[in-house]
């Protein structure tokens, strides 16, 4: 197959009532345990790259790679310019090939933010590019702090939030209800009353950034009410970090201790995102017939 446009997976998903994990791809070893756990669990998958990520990745590199491996695949891949903030990178993902944007202008006022969202859909639409955009402001910040804790006086606006899609044309709104970046500060509160109350407003796909800490029950009834997208990264670089760790203590000084390693980092990613995929019901969810993609 080859990469797949995000609508596609996200109106299935929302219709169907499970989400599509979007998970960020940093390295070699995080796109291999990802797709690995994809393979695996039969499930559609979203690679994000953050545009925040980008001092540690090469656009120019790590892009052929993930289009060779989703050529080789038998389920949906999505390629997501994660948080993308400046228009030079949104333009330099859309000549990459990327599948979809999230454009992130959550820190603009509510009209700056409808106006530069609105430019990044005209950019975008001649190629069919899906594109998210948010409002409100997650808590914590994208590759930023390492606590988030969501603060009520930014959380989504219903009303705003129904303008706000109508005068964008987005395909998928990334809504702040209590979701934070990072790990959480005390326990994850979401305002599901809110969340119901955006779905029936806006009547697309919605999205939850800052997955990583949230419990199962919480993920599902979030899905249940309109979440067919959900972030997840921190969770990822936790379980690196302690495989990681976890084989220095016992490794010696053989010259292939390096690379022994990053294939613990990568069992212990793709478990991660294994045990997501099961909590979000995207297993199994794999195009059965793949004439109902659209590859580009």
């Amino acid at each position: 197959m080859t990469l797949v446009y995000m609508k596609t997976v996200l109106d299935k998903a929302y219709k169907n009532g499970y989400a599509v994990g979007a998970f960020n791809v940093i390295n070699m070893e995080f796109l291999e345990a990802i797709i690995t756990a994809a393979r695996k669990s039969a499930s559609p998958v979203i690679l994000n790259i953050a545009e925040v990520h980008l001092p540690f990745v090469t656009l120019d590199n790590i892009v052929p790679a993930i289009k060779a491996v989703a050529g080789r695949e038998r389920f949906d891949i999505v390629l997501n310019l994660d948080h993308g903030l400046t228009i030079p990178t949104i333009e330099k993902a859309i000549s990459l090939g990327f599948t979809s944007i999230m454009f992130d202008g959550s820190h603009l006022d509510f009209d700056e933010n409808i106006r530069q969202t609105r430019e990044v859909v005209k950019l975008c639409r001649p190629w069919n590019i899906t594109v998210e955009a948010e409002l409100g402001a997650v808590g914590g910040a994208e590759g930023g702090e390492l606590i988030g804790k969501a603060d009520p006086a930014k959380y989504t606006d219903i009303n705003q939030a129904k303008q706000f899609v109508n005068e964008t044309g987005i395909d998928a709104l990334a809504v702040a209800i209590g979701n934070s970046h990072g790990k959480y500060k005390g326990e994850p509160d979401l305002d599901f009353d809110r969340l119901k109350a955006i779905r029936d407003v806006t009547g697309i796909p919605l999205v939850l950034h800052g997955g990583s800490g949230i419990s199962a029950a919480d993920f599902k009834r979030a899905i249940s009410l309109g979440i067919a997208k959900i972030n997840f990264f921190t969770g990822m670089s936790e379980a690196a970090m302690k495989a990681t760790a976890d084989y220095m203590i016992t490794a010696g000084q053989r010259y292939n201790d390096y690379p022994m390693m990053m294939n613990r980092v990568r069992e212990q990613v793709a478990r991660v995102v294994s045990e997501q995929m099961d909590i979000f019901g995207s297993c199994g969810k794999a195009a059965a017939d793949l004439t109902e993609t659209k590859p580009v």
